[in-house]
């Protein structure tokens, strides 16, 4: 039987980034993301500038949600997200 961990979220919104967002080492199981009108991005690193994640939203208003598959993507340092047109993102971690 595998191990189960919590899972736990964090929120960050457009204006606080780019932000660490998770400051010790995390494995990102989720997204969710508020889109605006225009096309956008969210952009996730591990520690000082090691891009893991990048995605590109849609120029349409409305919550999206993005479900990473297996065990996820683990961030080996910390978590930090830069967001370009997106209104809000939570993050789901364990």
């Amino acid at each position: 039987m595998s191990v189960q961990n919590d899972v736990k979220a964090v929120t960050l919104l457009l204006g606080a980034s780019p932000s660490e967002v998770i400051s010790f080492r995390a494995r990102i199981r989720g997204i969710n993301y508020v889109a605006t009108a225009s096309a956008g991005t969210i952009l996730l690193e591990d520690g000082a500038g090691t891009d893991l994640l990048s995605l590109v939203t849609p120029a349409a208003v409305g919550s999206h949600d993005v479900v990473l598959p297996d065990q996820g993507i683990l961030f080996k340092d910390e978590v930090n997200c830069t967001l370009t047109n997106v209104t809000a993102v939570t993050i789901f971690y364990s």
